[in-house]
């Protein structure tokens, strides 16, 4: 398993037991700031974009945003490269997913395969 965050503490709230008050934690920093975000420039990377979107449920996607990063994993990637396949109409390697995490790099990597 690994955290969906990680929040460096000075200390930890512990219970009268000795044991880490999980209540008392405090909750994670939102988001990273949406200036990180870069629109899709073309229709390729929009529409990535949009699946992308779907399948991890999240409000936006920018083309410099890794699919790993967002919370994406192997299961998420194959909804994605099912649903590239039915809109884009071109063969999706799964394995494209992870050499190619980014909207750009992916879609970059779909216009120089042959489909």
């Amino acid at each position: 398993m690994v955290p969906a965050a990680l929040v460096p503490l000075e200390w930890m709230p512990l219970t009268p037991h000795g044991k880490v008050d999980l209540q008392a934690l405090p909750d994670p920093e939102p988001a990273p700031a949406e200036d990180d975000y870069v629109a899709p420039a073309s229709p390729m990377e929009a529409t990535l974009a949009e699946i992308w979107s779907e399948v991890l449920g999240v409000p936006r996607v920018g083309v410099r945003s890794n699919f790993f990063d967002l919370g994406g994993h192997s299961l998420l990637a194959t909804q994605v490269v099912s649903r590239a396949r039915d809109r884009l109409g071109v063969d999706v390697p799964l394995r494209a997913m992870f050499e190619h995490p980014t909207v750009t790099g992916l879609a970059a990597h779909l216009q120089r395969s042959p489909s």
